[in-house]
Protein backbone atom coordinates (compact mmCIF):
# COMPACT_ATOMS: atom_id res chain seq x y z
CA UNK A 1 0.00 0.00 0.00
CA UNK A 2 1.43 3.37 -1.07
CA UNK A 3 1.92 6.04 1.57
CA UNK A 4 -0.28 9.08 1.27
CA UNK A 5 1.43 12.42 0.64
CA UNK A 6 1.22 13.74 4.27
CA UNK A 7 2.77 10.52 5.56
CA UNK A 8 5.53 10.72 2.95
CA UNK A 9 6.20 14.30 4.00
CA UNK A 10 6.54 13.38 7.67
CA UNK A 11 8.81 10.44 6.91
CA UNK A 12 10.80 12.58 4.50
CA UNK A 13 11.32 15.35 7.06
CA UNK A 14 12.48 12.81 9.64
CA UNK A 15 15.03 11.31 7.27
CA UNK A 16 16.09 14.76 6.05
CA UNK A 17 16.80 15.69 9.66
CA UNK A 18 18.76 12.48 10.16
CA UNK A 19 20.86 13.15 7.05
CA UNK A 20 21.62 16.72 8.13
CA UNK A 21 22.48 15.56 11.66
CA UNK A 22 24.77 12.86 10.25
CA UNK A 23 26.46 15.44 8.05
CA UNK A 24 27.01 17.75 11.02
CA UNK A 25 28.52 14.86 12.99
CA UNK A 26 30.92 14.07 10.15
CA UNK A 27 31.98 17.72 9.94
CA UNK A 28 32.39 17.87 13.71
CA UNK A 29 34.77 14.90 13.59
CA UNK A 30 36.63 16.16 10.52
CA UNK A 31 35.59 13.31 8.20
CA UNK A 32 35.63 15.02 4.80
CA UNK A 33 35.17 12.18 2.34
CA UNK A 34 32.86 10.20 0.10
CA UNK A 35 30.15 10.00 2.75
CA UNK A 36 29.67 13.74 3.19
CA UNK A 37 30.51 14.89 -0.34
CA UNK A 38 28.99 12.11 -2.49
CA UNK A 39 26.67 9.81 -0.56
CA UNK A 40 24.80 12.55 1.33
CA UNK A 41 23.80 14.48 -1.85
CA UNK A 42 22.71 11.20 -3.50
CA UNK A 43 20.51 10.27 -0.54
CA UNK A 44 19.10 13.78 -0.20
CA UNK A 45 18.14 13.88 -3.88
CA UNK A 46 16.59 10.41 -3.75
CA UNK A 47 14.68 11.19 -0.56
CA UNK A 48 13.25 14.39 -2.01
CA UNK A 49 12.14 12.63 -5.17
CA UNK A 50 10.44 9.92 -3.10
CA UNK A 51 8.55 12.51 -1.03
CA UNK A 52 7.37 14.90 -3.76
CA UNK A 53 6.78 12.24 -6.47
CA UNK A 54 7.67 14.53 -9.42
CA UNK A 55 5.70 14.17 -12.65
CA UNK A 56 8.74 14.30 -14.95
CA UNK A 57 12.44 13.53 -14.98
CA UNK A 58 13.23 17.24 -15.26
CA UNK A 59 11.20 18.02 -12.13
CA UNK A 60 12.85 15.11 -10.33
CA UNK A 61 16.34 16.45 -11.11
CA UNK A 62 15.22 19.91 -10.02
CA UNK A 63 13.88 18.64 -6.70
CA UNK A 64 17.14 16.79 -5.98
CA UNK A 65 19.21 19.86 -6.78
CA UNK A 66 17.00 22.05 -4.60
CA UNK A 67 17.25 19.75 -1.58
CA UNK A 68 21.06 19.73 -1.74
CA UNK A 69 21.11 23.52 -2.09
CA UNK A 70 18.89 23.87 1.00
CA UNK A 71 21.13 21.55 3.03
CA UNK A 72 24.28 23.48 2.05
CA UNK A 73 22.56 26.80 2.81
CA UNK A 74 21.74 25.44 6.27
CA UNK A 75 25.44 24.76 6.91
CA UNK A 76 26.22 28.36 5.96
CA UNK A 77 23.43 29.82 8.10
CA UNK A 78 24.40 27.64 11.06
CA UNK A 79 27.99 28.89 10.84
CA UNK A 80 29.39 25.41 10.23
CA UNK A 81 30.94 26.20 6.83
CA UNK A 82 31.97 29.28 4.89
CA UNK A 83 30.76 30.48 1.53
CA UNK A 84 34.03 29.65 -0.24
CA UNK A 85 34.00 25.92 0.51
CA UNK A 86 30.27 25.65 -0.16
CA UNK A 87 30.83 27.22 -3.58
CA UNK A 88 33.60 24.69 -4.30
CA UNK A 89 31.43 21.69 -3.37
CA UNK A 90 28.44 22.80 -5.49
CA UNK A 91 29.77 21.39 -8.83
CA UNK A 92 30.09 17.99 -7.16
CA UNK A 93 27.04 17.92 -4.89
CA UNK A 94 24.35 19.36 -7.16
CA UNK A 95 24.72 16.81 -10.00
CA UNK A 96 24.78 13.99 -7.45
CA UNK A 97 21.59 15.29 -5.86
CA UNK A 98 19.94 15.40 -9.27
CA UNK A 99 21.19 11.89 -10.07
CA UNK A 100 19.86 10.46 -6.82
CA UNK A 101 16.46 12.00 -7.52
CA UNK A 102 16.43 10.59 -11.06
CA UNK A 103 17.26 7.09 -9.82
CA UNK A 104 14.31 7.12 -7.42
CA UNK A 105 12.05 8.67 -10.07
CA UNK A 106 13.03 5.98 -12.59
CA UNK A 107 12.37 3.13 -10.15
CA UNK A 108 9.20 4.55 -8.56
CA UNK A 109 6.90 2.18 -10.44
CA UNK A 110 8.96 -0.94 -9.67
CA UNK A 111 8.97 -2.94 -6.47
CA UNK A 112 12.29 -2.57 -4.56
CA UNK A 113 14.18 -5.83 -4.12
CA UNK A 114 15.88 -6.98 -0.95
CA UNK A 115 19.17 -7.00 -2.83
CA UNK A 116 18.85 -3.33 -3.79
CA UNK A 117 17.83 -2.41 -0.23
CA UNK A 118 20.86 -4.24 1.19
CA UNK A 119 23.21 -2.41 -1.19
CA UNK A 120 21.76 0.97 -0.17
CA UNK A 121 22.13 0.14 3.52
CA UNK A 122 25.73 -1.01 3.09
CA UNK A 123 26.86 2.10 1.19
CA UNK A 124 27.32 4.33 4.27
CA UNK A 125 29.30 1.61 6.06
CA UNK A 126 31.59 1.14 3.05
CA UNK A 127 32.12 4.86 2.46
CA UNK A 128 32.75 5.61 6.14
CA UNK A 129 35.27 2.77 6.33
CA UNK A 130 37.15 4.25 3.39
CA UNK A 131 36.92 7.83 4.69
CA UNK A 132 38.37 6.94 8.08
CA UNK A 133 41.21 4.73 6.81
CA UNK A 134 42.29 6.30 3.51
CA UNK A 135 45.83 7.72 3.36
CA UNK A 136 46.35 11.02 1.59
CA UNK A 137 48.60 10.88 -1.50
CA UNK A 138 51.45 13.26 -2.17
CA UNK A 139 50.76 15.49 -5.19
CA UNK A 140 53.10 17.68 -7.20
CA UNK A 141 52.41 21.04 -8.85
CA UNK A 142 55.09 22.58 -11.08
CA UNK A 143 54.99 26.02 -12.71
CA UNK A 144 57.67 27.60 -14.92
CA UNK A 145 58.35 30.98 -16.51
CA UNK A 146 61.24 32.53 -18.45
CA UNK A 147 63.01 35.61 -17.11
CA UNK A 148 65.14 38.04 -19.06
CA UNK A 149 67.89 38.09 -16.44
CA UNK A 150 70.79 35.80 -15.45
CA UNK A 151 70.35 33.11 -12.75
CA UNK A 152 72.69 34.94 -10.35
CA UNK A 153 70.30 37.91 -10.24
CA UNK A 154 67.15 35.79 -10.09
CA UNK A 155 68.54 33.63 -7.26
CA UNK A 156 68.72 36.51 -4.80
CA UNK A 157 65.03 37.27 -5.32
CA UNK A 158 64.02 33.61 -5.08
CA UNK A 159 65.67 33.24 -1.69
CA UNK A 160 63.85 36.30 -0.34
CA UNK A 161 61.63 38.85 -2.04
CA UNK A 162 60.09 42.13 -0.86
CA UNK A 163 56.42 43.00 -0.49
CA UNK A 164 54.16 42.04 -3.37
CA UNK A 165 51.42 44.44 -4.46
CA UNK A 166 47.90 43.54 -3.38
CA UNK A 167 46.41 40.93 -5.74
CA UNK A 168 44.09 42.02 -8.52
CA UNK A 169 42.96 38.50 -9.44
CA UNK A 170 39.33 37.92 -8.40
CA UNK A 171 39.99 34.49 -6.86
CA UNK A 172 42.35 35.96 -4.25
CA UNK A 173 39.49 38.19 -3.10
CA UNK A 174 37.34 35.18 -2.18
CA UNK A 175 39.37 34.45 0.94
CA UNK A 176 42.10 32.26 -0.59
CA UNK A 177 45.50 32.71 1.03
CA UNK A 178 48.04 34.53 -1.13
CA UNK A 179 51.79 35.20 -0.75
CA UNK A 180 52.87 38.66 0.43
CA UNK A 181 56.63 38.49 1.00
CA UNK A 182 59.51 36.10 1.82
CA UNK A 183 62.47 36.44 4.17
CA UNK A 184 65.27 34.15 5.28
CA UNK A 185 67.25 33.71 8.47
CA UNK A 186 70.76 32.44 7.76
CA UNK A 187 72.44 31.22 4.59
CA UNK A 188 72.87 27.77 3.09
CA UNK A 189 71.57 24.42 4.28
CA UNK A 190 69.88 24.72 7.66
CA UNK A 191 68.75 28.30 7.23
CA UNK A 192 65.03 29.03 7.67
CA UNK A 193 62.95 30.69 5.00
CA UNK A 194 59.59 32.27 5.86
CA UNK A 195 57.12 32.70 3.03
CA UNK A 196 54.47 34.97 4.49
CA UNK A 197 50.89 34.62 3.26
CA UNK A 198 47.73 36.57 4.02
CA UNK A 199 46.79 33.86 6.57
CA UNK A 200 50.22 33.34 8.16
CA UNK A 201 53.70 32.08 7.31
CA UNK A 202 55.04 28.87 5.77
CA UNK A 203 58.16 27.86 7.70
CA UNK A 204 60.68 26.33 5.29
CA UNK A 205 63.98 24.84 6.56
CA UNK A 206 66.44 24.77 3.64
CA UNK A 207 67.69 21.29 2.66
CA UNK A 208 69.47 22.01 -0.65
CA UNK A 209 71.31 25.27 -1.35
CA UNK A 210 72.95 24.98 -4.76
CA UNK A 211 73.44 28.61 -5.76
CA UNK A 212 72.32 29.71 -8.34
CA UNK A 213 70.68 26.49 -9.53
CA UNK A 214 68.48 24.84 -6.90
CA UNK A 215 66.84 25.90 -3.64
CA UNK A 216 64.94 23.04 -1.97
CA UNK A 217 63.19 23.04 1.38
CA UNK A 218 60.78 21.08 3.49
CA UNK A 219 57.76 22.75 5.10
CA UNK A 220 57.54 22.47 8.89
CA UNK A 221 54.51 24.75 9.42
CA UNK A 222 51.51 25.64 7.25
CA UNK A 223 49.06 28.52 7.66
CA UNK A 224 45.35 28.13 6.87
CA UNK A 225 44.67 27.83 3.13
CA UNK A 226 41.93 30.48 3.23
CA UNK A 227 39.80 32.85 5.27
CA UNK A 228 36.22 31.58 5.15
CA UNK A 229 33.42 34.08 4.60
CA UNK A 230 30.34 33.69 6.79
CA UNK A 231 27.41 35.92 7.80
CA UNK A 232 28.71 35.47 11.36
CA UNK A 233 32.18 36.79 10.61
CA UNK A 234 35.18 34.45 10.65
CA UNK A 235 34.47 30.73 10.96
CA UNK A 236 37.06 27.97 11.40
CA UNK A 237 35.87 24.59 10.09
CA UNK A 238 38.25 21.71 10.72
CA UNK A 239 39.35 21.43 7.08
CA UNK A 240 41.25 24.74 7.40
CA UNK A 241 43.85 23.05 9.61
CA UNK A 242 45.74 19.97 8.52
CA UNK A 243 43.70 18.96 5.45
CA UNK A 244 45.66 20.77 2.73
CA UNK A 245 49.30 20.60 3.75
CA UNK A 246 52.43 21.59 1.87
CA UNK A 247 55.24 19.08 2.56
CA UNK A 248 58.17 20.44 0.56
CA UNK A 249 59.02 22.79 -2.27
CA UNK A 250 61.82 23.97 -4.50
CA UNK A 251 62.93 26.58 -7.00
CA UNK A 252 65.05 25.37 -9.91
CA UNK A 253 66.95 27.89 -12.07
CA UNK A 254 68.20 26.85 -15.52
CA UNK A 255 70.49 29.12 -17.53
CA UNK A 256 69.18 29.82 -21.04
CA UNK A 257 70.72 31.47 -24.08
CA UNK A 258 71.11 35.26 -24.17
CA UNK A 259 71.58 35.48 -20.40
CA UNK A 260 68.02 34.36 -19.63
CA UNK A 261 66.70 32.05 -16.89
CA UNK A 262 64.06 29.36 -16.77
CA UNK A 263 62.59 29.53 -13.26
CA UNK A 264 60.55 26.54 -12.04
CA UNK A 265 58.63 26.48 -8.79
CA UNK A 266 57.41 23.12 -7.45
CA UNK A 267 55.21 22.26 -4.46
CA UNK A 268 54.58 18.79 -3.06
CA UNK A 269 51.45 18.67 -0.94
CA UNK A 270 48.72 16.45 0.51
CA UNK A 271 45.04 16.97 1.13
CA UNK A 272 42.70 14.85 3.24
CA UNK A 273 39.56 15.33 1.15
CA UNK A 274 37.73 12.77 -1.01
CA UNK A 275 36.87 12.20 -3.84
CA UNK A 276 40.56 13.02 -4.09
CA UNK A 277 40.69 13.82 -7.81
CA UNK A 278 37.81 16.27 -7.55
CA UNK A 279 39.46 18.22 -4.74
CA UNK A 280 42.85 17.92 -6.41
CA UNK A 281 41.45 19.82 -9.39
CA UNK A 282 40.78 22.77 -7.05
CA UNK A 283 44.01 22.51 -5.05
CA UNK A 284 46.26 22.16 -8.11
CA UNK A 285 44.64 25.21 -9.71
CA UNK A 286 45.03 27.27 -6.52
CA UNK A 287 48.69 26.31 -6.00
CA UNK A 288 49.50 27.00 -9.65
CA UNK A 289 48.11 30.53 -9.31
CA UNK A 290 50.07 31.07 -6.10
CA UNK A 291 53.21 29.98 -7.95
CA UNK A 292 52.48 32.42 -10.76
CA UNK A 293 52.02 35.30 -8.32
CA UNK A 294 55.48 34.65 -6.82
CA UNK A 295 57.28 33.84 -10.08
CA UNK A 296 55.90 36.87 -11.90
CA UNK A 297 56.95 39.08 -8.98
CA UNK A 298 60.48 37.65 -9.14
CA UNK A 299 60.54 38.20 -12.91
CA UNK A 300 59.40 41.81 -12.57
CA UNK A 301 62.06 42.62 -9.98
CA UNK A 302 64.82 40.70 -11.77
CA UNK A 303 64.20 42.38 -15.10
CA UNK A 304 63.86 45.80 -13.47
CA UNK A 305 67.29 45.36 -11.93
Amino acid sequence: MLMRTPARLVVGLVFFGLLVASGLALLQHGIYGWTIFALSPLFLGGLTSWVVRPSSALKAAGSGTLSVTVALAMLLLMGREGLGCIAMVLPLALPLGAFGALVVYGTASSRPSLHAAAVVLLLPTASLTFDTHAVARLYEVRTAIEINAPPERVWKLVVAFPELPEPTEWFFHTGLAYPQRARIEGTGVGSIRYCEFSTGAFVEPIEVWDEPRLLQFRVSANPAPMHEWSPYGEVSPMHLQGYMVSRKGQFRLTRLANNRTLLEGTTWYQHGLWPAEYWRWWSDAIIHRIHLRVLNHVRTLSEAS
